[in-house]
């Protein structure tokens, strides 16, 4: 078995200080190579790469493996040039030597990338990265600027928004204090953060196109969706109108509880409305509908049945909203008195009456789908 240990430079210092034809291969020349080098640049860390590829093909060679050691490097002046002078300098050792396997030995990050140029021609079985030892820390720190900084994307996603919070953070400071300039500074970045987080910025990215595929293939979804938009502004601007009137002393649960007990219909008729605009679309592509989007209103409507009785609960202890008032009813013979329901009762009507809506959207999604409950978690 026959191992290529090359030592790869890609922006050919060692061929411009030595003057010498690329490639170089052979024991001796490539000693004498590493002599050379460290005679004109002592610091550079070409000549631990060259001394690395000879102790990797000594140790080889002691274990009577047959061993090629050679330098190749990018002789061209555009980065283009330079890998095509590499590519062309790696078929002239293959052609010449025939190796089973190669050893590729690189001083930095910029060398790795031709790895992928050698390891087309000849089979790698490892890449050896020389760092000199005194400045491992230095230059590892370096090359992972070096890389980011060259990374686009990166620059602005995280330079962008750390210098325009570097220039607005002494002007807030200047103008409203230490304490409301931090206090926003650190709201925009954790807004930004949750931004790049939740991929916001795709979703809006790709919301044209799917409005205009939804409108041009005749969904039912769109017009219910716009509808549901409608509604939701409708019970926006009815739970502020609600929790307008509350006094300051109420501090701030009693004005989100009125802002919800009033939201919370509309919200739920908004979102009933956009997934029955949902179904339909389902119905009508697809002979069968799945039972998650038969589920679907029914699931809606029962959480909004619970979170409008919290909301009751609440307003009617501190007695924001009046009781509810059951009036006599008369069945036959059997007479039932007119009567109140106390926080606790009617908490507990609407917490039965949004589980028993959740039970009877299972039900009725299983019968209209014909299958059970344990059908729909197998498929």
């Amino acid at each position: 078995m026959s191992t290529l240990v090359v030592c790869v430079d890609r922006n050919n210092d060692i061929g411009r200080k030595t003057g010498l034809e690329m490639p170089v291969a052979g024991w001796e020349a490539v000693r004498s190579l590493a002599t050379d080098v460290g005679l004109e640049d002592p610091e550079d860390s070409s000549v631990n790469c060259l001394l690395e590829a000879l102790r990797v093909a000594r140790d080889l060679r002691d274990e009577d493996e047959e061993t090629t050691v050679a330098v190749i490097s990018g002789t061209a002046e555009t980065r283009v040039g330079a890998d095509r002078a590499v590519a062309a300098q790696t078929d002239e050792l293959v052609e010449e030597h025939d190796p089973d396997s190669a050893i590729i030995v690189i001083d930095s990050a910029e060398d790795e990338r031709l790895v992928p140029i050698v390891e087309s021609r000849v089979r790698v079985d490892a890449v050896d990265r020389v760092v000199v030892r005194q400045a491992r820390d230095i230059e590892s720190t370096y090359y992972l600027l070096k890389q980011f900084l060259a990374d686009e994307e990166l620059r602005q996603t995280v330079l962008v928004p750390t210098g325009i919070a570097l220039i607005a953070f002494p002007v807030l400071l200047m103008l409203s204090g230490p304490a409301l300039a931090a206090a926003a500074i650190t709201a925009v970045i954790g807004l930004f953060t949750l931004y790049k987080g939740l991929a916001i910025g795709d979703y809006f990215r790709d919301l044209p196109a799917q409005a205009r595929d939804a409108l041009y293939s005749g969904r039912v979804s769109i017009v219910t969706y716009v509808v549901g938009a409608g509604l939701s502004l409708i019970g926006v601007f009815a739970g502020a109108y609600r929790a307008a009137p509350m006094d300051a002393s109420d501090g701030v649960l009693m004005p989100a509880m009125a802002f919800t007990f009033a939201s919370v219909p509309w919200l739920a008729v908004a979102a009933l409305t956009a997934s029955a605009g949902r179904l339909l679309d389902e119905a009508i592509r697809n002979d069968r509908v799945r039972n998650s989007y038969l589920n679907l209103p029914f699931g809606v409507l029962a959480v909004g049945l619970v979170v409008r009785g919290f909301s009751a609960y609440f307003l009617q202890q501190a007695e924001k909203i009046p009781p509810v008032t059951v009036p006599e009813v008369a069945v036959g013979q059997t007479t039932v008195d007119q009567f109140t329901l106390n926080p606790g009762t009617r908490l507990a009507v609407y917490v039965f009456l949004g589980v028993f809506v959740s039970l009877l959207g299972v039900r009725v999604a299983s019968y209209v789908s014909g299958t059970t409950l344990e059908d729909e978690l197998v498929e």
